[in-house]
């Protein structure tokens, strides 16, 4: 049976961890959405028409080394705000989201655009000072240099950019439910995320 889980939040916030640990609790099949738009972003770097660059992928462009790195995630933000990427993009997270056996998708615009029908919709959070943190202790793994200004600086652009943009914008849905995990550790936050899902699960 189809079962969908809906995780969407600004950079940073935990949704992606959340969404892993979802996934493993519940032996759903787990897409990390932002990784298709990170891998569009690179083959851009690469030279590539972004859209031509999205028509291409391959599951390998998704282990590719480097998605994680601050350009990336530039390059990344600059290609979801064109429609024509996000929809050449549109039918594969859909496809994935409704297969047997469950999925658990994270991104952005799941729960308002692609899977508007999910059975479960988070919107996972945290504030601007907080997530910058988690982000420079994730990209220093990258480059020791980068600073936490420029990675508080690069969240708010980016969130201002994916918020404002005309198709897709990172907004929550209607019946999406926050979670908030600027106080949170990872455990009580996958804890929370596990009890919405479990609560669900009881009535369909």
């Amino acid at each position: 049976m189809a079962f969908t889980i809906a995780i969407d939040g600004p950079a940073a916030a935990g949704k992606g961890t959340i969404s892993k640990a979802v996934a493993a609790h519940f032996g759903y099949a787990h897409l990390d959405t932002g990784l298709l738009y990170r891998a569009t972003g690179a083959r851009m770097l690469d030279g590539l028409d972004p859209l031509e660059a999205a028509r291409a992928l391959v599951p390998d462009d998704l282990k590719r080394e480097g998605l994680r790195s601050a350009d990336v995630a530039r390059a990344a933000s600059q290609v979801a705000a064109l429609p024509e990427v996000r929809r050449a993009l549109v039918d594969f997270q859909r496809a994935f989201a409704r297969r047997a056996g469950g999925a658990v998708l994270d991104g952005r615009d799941i729960g308002t655009v692609i899977c508007p029908e999910a059975e479960v919709k988070l919107f996972v959070t945290a504030s601007d000072a907080v997530r910058a943190e988690r982000r420079h202790a994730e990209l220093t793994a990258y480059d020791p240099e980068v600073t936490l200004e420029s990675v508080l600086a690069d969240l708010r652009e980016r969130d201002a950019r994916d918020s404002a943009r005309a198709t897709a914008p990172l907004k929550p849905a209607e019946d999406a439910q926050l979670i908030d995990t600027t106080d949170m550790d990872i455990k009580a936050a996958v804890a929370a995320a596990i009890a919405i899902v479990t609560a669900r699960q009881d009535e369909v």
